[in-house]
């Protein structure tokens, strides 16, 4: 699978926000990923990260992660990691975070 260069968007969908992610998510740009998780979360609403063109993750994209879920946790909210690509899945299940996170399949599953 090719996966397109390092991108980041938000989308307002019905009911939550959907944060795309793409490439690998490493030191060089886990600073703009995070930034985006906390922004999508700031609004109040549920918030799913799109992880399926995801073809490398760091720890620094996972402490992204992690602070996105912890912050949602503090104020109740929810904070899904969807369509999972096999190379993130890897790093959090070595890292047994796929008991922690919420992972769903697809974004209709965000407010599920």
């Amino acid at each position: 699978m090719n996966f397109p260069l390092n991108t980041v968007a938000k989308e307002d969908r019905e009911g939550y926000v959907l944060v795309r992610l793409s490439g690998e998510v490493d030191l060089s740009w886990s600073a703009e990923v995070r930034r985006a998780v906390l922004d999508a979360l700031a609004i109040g609403r549920p918030v799913g990260v799109d992880l399926s063109a995801v073809s490398y993750i760091d720890s620094s994209g996972i402490a992204a992660l992690v602070e996105g879920f912890q912050n949602a946790r503090t104020h109740s909210g929810r904070f899904v990691l969807v369509a999972v690509s096999d190379a993130v899945r890897a790093v959090l299940e070595l890292a047994r975070l796929d008991r922690v996170f919420v992972l769903v399949a697809s974004a209709d599953a965000v407010v599920a």
